[in-house]
């Protein structure tokens, strides 16, 4: 409703001063310094003042007087030298809550893709793939909750340098038969083997540099597609990409489409996006120096005052990563006039395909893939670079559209705080001791996301089987995962995307400030007014039936009501504007904001013990009220509400 009378201001005002004084002017919207002042302040005619050349003062009072009444306005006010305050109709904008109208979302033309997750199909997730993933669902589900055409992409580089690094050591470090790779592949925690292995790679290749080859064969064998090579790290890949998905469920990420590297390859999208690229001479072949026998993109195109032009053919004939990533740019665009193949996923917790390069059943029911309006790339800020190289790559090619339409939804890292390092095991120097601990997948050095939200359930099923001594084992771990998950997701989100992250069980978890568990402590306190209520005898009333204008009108002369009302009920504009800024934090404080708001109201107010009528049944519509804002804001968070905490 708040966004709603927004928006109503703001084309009035518009349309009146193009009719009026045939100016086109931006209608900025603020609020006003104190409650008092009302609800929303415009300073539209300080923008006027020198088009018009007359003091603000003077059109404001003009625009007041000319606009008139506007439909939930109760009053227009000119304040101060010319700004216009805006009051709204308490008792209108209390019922138009009570009984909203339905939604009605006009269905979007346009389709945005979100690639989130990405993670590399060697070894185990580590705590920096779960800010990608919360913050890319996040979004998504911000995104639907306006009402937008979302496609989740997960881009899984199963040819790529970290497949073939562990391919050598299950041929060369610890050597395996093929078919007993396959068996282990099967076996619970080959995620967390293959963790290790990598690492054990890499210092070998630390010791022995010449053993890099062996890399460089693997890669070669892995892009070529045939062979035994070829054939282990198709089991590696497929068996890592599975356990990815079991981990990030865990915290309620699912993604419509997996579109694989090897498909890229092997259906011949990268040469097709390589003779575009050839053809507008968008790359070169270099003939000496240290690129001598690549083809590179001169670094004019996509980086100003850098001298390195970037490979995106190896003088062996490879593509390099961000070679493939343009053609898979291309793809989502529909750029590139060819598509995958596709096979649903043998997954059973919910649907999702994968790109394959055999051809499917002609009978078989497959959605539609790519062809974006607008797509959002979530990679972590280290990146950058080679995000501008891809934007850079569709512009050479005339794409320019598509280009302004390829954001990079970056983000820093995640560490560990020193407490929360020392709790999970890691042993850190002694310098080092009060600094965040980062985390090096290749050195094998961190913490695996299993490991982490295991030990955040431990946590929390401690302090629920202290509270709920009487529920059963299977109900505390139930509560308990909620609480965990809710922590784990609120962390990660309530920090802006530019901002490092040192995680901490004991913050994550804390009842008490800006946390998850705070907000789903809201929502459970919300929820139990009713059963309390029941316990009494009595029933919800019939909030229709009794509170119409008049009572809501009498109610909301009450400034705190009115506050905490307002407070509640600016779920959409909130959402509206994390979209716009990118930012699933502001979502996140917003929630805080409400369960702030209500436990206070909570504290105030007898919700329950009321004696007089009207304002009891008051009191019960709006603590309903901030139920249903507080479990729609963590939906969006993806943070479920558990039945008692």
């Amino acid at each position: 409703m708040f966004h709603l009378l927004e928006q109503r201001i703001q084309e009035t005002f518009q349309k009146h001063i193009a009719t009026r004084y045939a100016l086109d002017v931006p209608i900025v919207i603020e609020q006003p310094k104190q409650p008092d002042f009302g609800e929303l302040a415009l300073p539209v005619a300080f923008h006027l003042a020198k088009q018009l050349k007359q003091a603000p003062r003077k059109i404001a009072a003009e625009l007041v007087a000319d606009i008139g009444a506007i439909d939930g306005i109760a009053a227009l006010e000119v304040a101060g030298n010319g700004y216009i305050n805006v009051r709204f109709d308490r008792a209108r904008y209390g019922q138009a809550l009570l009984d909203p109208p339905p939604e009605m979302k006009t269905p979007s033309s346009e389709k945005i893709i979100v690639e989130h997750t990405n993670i590399n199909p060697n070894k185990a997730a580590h705590i920096g793939h779960l800010r990608n993933a919360t913050l890319g669902d996040t979004f998504v589900r911000m995104l639907r909750g306006l009402g937008k055409s979302v496609e989740v992409q997960n881009y899984i580089d199963n040819t790529g340098v970290q497949v073939a690094d562990v391919v050598v050591g299950f041929q060369h470090i610890r050597p395996m038969p093929l078919e007993q790779v396959e068996v282990v592949a099967e076996q619970p925690r080959f995620d967390y083997y293959c963790w290790d292995l990598y690492a054990d790679v890499s210092a070998h290749y630390e010791k022995d540099p010449t053993a890099l080859q062996l890399r460089r064969d693997a890669l070669h064998s892995i892009e070529r597609g045939v062979g035994g090579t070829s054939r282990l790290a198709e089991i590696i890949s497929n068996a890592i990409v599975k356990a990815h998905l079991n981990t990030m469920l865990r915290l309620g990420v699912k993604y419509d489409v997996l579109p694989r590297e090897s498909e890229i390859l092997r259906l011949h999208f990268w040469d097709a996006a390589f003779a575009l690229l050839q053809e507008r001479g968008a790359v070169v072949h270099e003939t000496q120096g240290k690129n001598d026998g690549c083809w590179v993109m001169r670094a004019a195109a996509f980086s100003e005052g850098s001298e390195d032009d970037k490979v995106i053919v190896r003088s062996n004939g490879t593509v390099t990563y961000v070679g493939k990533d343009i053609a898979y740019q291309l793809w989502k665009f529909g750029l590139l006039g060819k598509d995958f193949f596709y096979r649903k996923l043998d997954y059973n917790k919910y649907e999702v395909w994968v790109t394959t390069n055999r051809p499917p059943d002609p009978k078989s029911q497959i959605p539609s893939f790519g062809r974006a309006t607008r797509v959002y790339n979530v990679i972590d800020v280290r990146q950058s670079y080679l995000q501008d190289v891809v934007v850079a790559g569709l512009r050479a090619l005339g794409f320019n559209q598509q280009a302004d339409q390829s954001v990079h939804f970056s983000y820093e890292m995640v560490a560990l705080s020193p407490r929360c390092a020392a709790e999970l095991g890691i042993e850190v120097p002694g310098e080092d001791r009060n600094r965040p601990v980062e985390v090096s997948g290749r050195k094998g050095f961190g913490v695996k996301a299993d490991d982490l939200i295991d030990k955040l359930i431990s946590k929390a099923l401690d302090e629920v089987a202290s509270r709920h001594a009487e529920a059963s084992a299977e109900e505390q771990r139930s509560i308990a995962t909620q609480i965990a998950i809710g922590a784990l997701r609120y962390f990660l989100l309530k920090f802006t995307r530019s901002s490092v992250i040192a995680f901490d069980f004991q913050e994550a978890l804390s009842f008490e400030g800006e946390t998850g568990p705070y907000v789903q402590y809201a929502a459970v306190r919300a929820r139990n007014i009713s059963r309390k209520l029941e316990q009494k005898g009595e029933r919800v009333p019939d909030f229709r039936a009794e509170l119409n204008a008049a009572a809501f009108g009498h109610q909301l002369q009450s400034e705190d009501f009115w506050q905490l009302l307002l407070a509640a009920s600016k779920a959409d504009r909130a959402l509206e504007r994390a979209v716009t800024a990118g930012e699933p934090a502001h979502v996140a404080k917003y929630a805080f904001q409400v369960a702030q708001a209500f436990n206070n109201f909570y504290h105030l107010y007898p919700i329950i013990h009321e004696q007089n009528r009207e304002k009891k049944v008051f009191l019960l519509w709006m603590t309903d009220f901030f139920r249903s804002q507080l479990e729609r804001t963590l939906d969006v968070l993806g943070i479920e509400v558990p039945a008692y905490m």
